[in-house]
């Protein structure tokens, strides 16, 4: 046999006709958990009325080894036949969506609409319904399963949960999936450096109103942005500054006394992130210089780049899963909880469920045929690292 044979992983592959229409018969299970979940609102730092819904589900699967831990991650282990290793599954329980917004969630035959539904509403409701799937499909893991519904993942949150469960937990994980909902195909084994951020302008209160329009807090921001602009990246190793919002400003006839710019660095270097933050670093103070505003920068989220390689047996037998359901791989690399294994040097992988429409807007809707596709290939991948195929030798 060549190290690219493997009769474990050739089985599997078989069943995936199979299971993909298992997987369809679990339909409602997963629906009902979605819609348990998602409109149970749940921002960063908020998570806690989703996570003890979340364990009740466990609890009620049956699962006893449940448990919510000082960064309020909600846990669960369905327990292995003797084996020794704990692949751990991992959604994060947060969603951007504040508590204020109507989380009602339409299901029709096709699709799931309503906030958060695809990030990452759906990928904590397969974490809860997975028990009530392995146990239907008579599937006994010989190694512990241990699942993770993370908390404080997003934005300032900085992947808190995760990496506070890695570093004190008791269940050292040796393999890890991360469940996003969307998009099926999605198989990211490597992080970027990123570095995230907000740029601040103020107007101070003892600004002279007297220089008649001649400050704007928009205006300041302007000339930062157009500077972060004149960076001259290289092509290699590949970098970008990426400017996702810009918020400021009240009407027609104010001028603005604040201003924000969201932005994130992303890179293949860890030492051109930095550079890159530095080199910002120097505008914002050099624009202060230069205004009677103020320009504060903050740096609150970091990865490091990095992971396992395409020729990973991990990658590898994932990858044939995925090309067996039907559906073109999507490599690439990721900032999602990732990042926390990546830090740990734990061989994990991140998988998409389904397909979607309107992604981050307040209607985003999710697919549902896909899905049963997507979940055959979790289950799958589950049991290609439970029978070691996965192994690095």
């Amino acid at each position: 046999m060549t190290p690219f044979e493997n009769p474990v992983l050739d089985s599997i592959i078989e069943e995936l006709p199979e299971l993909t229409k298992q997987a369809e018969g679990m339909r409602e299970i997963v629906l009902a958990n979605l819609a348990m979940l998602g409109e149970t609102p749940s921002p960063t730092f908020k998570e806690e009325r989703r996570i003890r819904l979340l364990l009740d589900r466990f609890t009620e699967l049956g699962l006893s080894k449940t448990s919510i831990d000082e960064a309020g991650n909600g846990l669960a282990v369905i327990d292995g036949q003797g084996g020794e290793k704990n692949i751990m599954l991992v959604a994060h329980a947060d969603t951007v969506v504040p508590e204020t917004v109507n989380h009602t969630y339409t299901i029709s035959p096709e699709d799931v609409t309503g906030p958060g539904v695809a990030d990452n509403s759906l990928g904590i409701a397969v974490l809860a319904s997975l028990p009530y799937i392995l146990e239907k499909i008579n599937y006994k893991p010989v190694n512990n399963i241990v699942l993770v519904a993370g908390t404080k993942s997003l934005g300032r949150g900085n992947l808190e949960g995760l990496r506070f469960f890695l570093s004190n937990g008791k269940l050292p994980a040796s393999y890890g999936i991360c469940i996003e909902g969307m998009r099926i195909g999605r198989l990211s084994h490597k992080s970027i450096g990123m570095l995230r951020g907000d740029i601040t302008c103020r107007i101070p209160e003892q600004y002279d109103w007297s220089r008649f329009g001649t400050s704007s807090a928009i205006l300041t921001l302007n000339e930062v942005i157009n500077k972060i602009n004149d960076i001259r990246l290289p092509k290699r190793p590949k970098s970008s500054v990426v400017m996702g919002s810009i918020e400021g400003g009240n009407s027609y006839n104010t001028i603005t006394t604040y201003a924000r710019l969201k932005f994130e660095i992303r890179s293949e270097s860890a030492v051109l992130t930095k550079e890159i933050a530095d080199r910002i670093e120097e505008i914002t103070t050099e624009v202060t210089s230069g205004h009677s505003e103020t320009v504060d920068l903050d740096i609150f989220a970091r990865r490091e780049p990095g992971g396992i390689p395409f020729s990973h047996p991990l990658v590898r037998s994932t990858r044939r899963i995925i090309e067996s359901i039907g559906v073109e791989p999507r490599l690439a690399p990721s900032t999602s909880e990732l990042a926390a294994f990546i830090d740990h040097n734990i061989p994990a992988i991140t998988l998409g469920i389904t397909d979607g429409t309107r992604m981050g807007d307040e209607n985003e809707s999710i697919l549902i045929e896909p899905m049963y596709k997507g979940l055959a290939q979790l289950i799958a991948t589950i049991k290609a690292i439970d029978g070691g195929c996965c192994e690095q030798h």
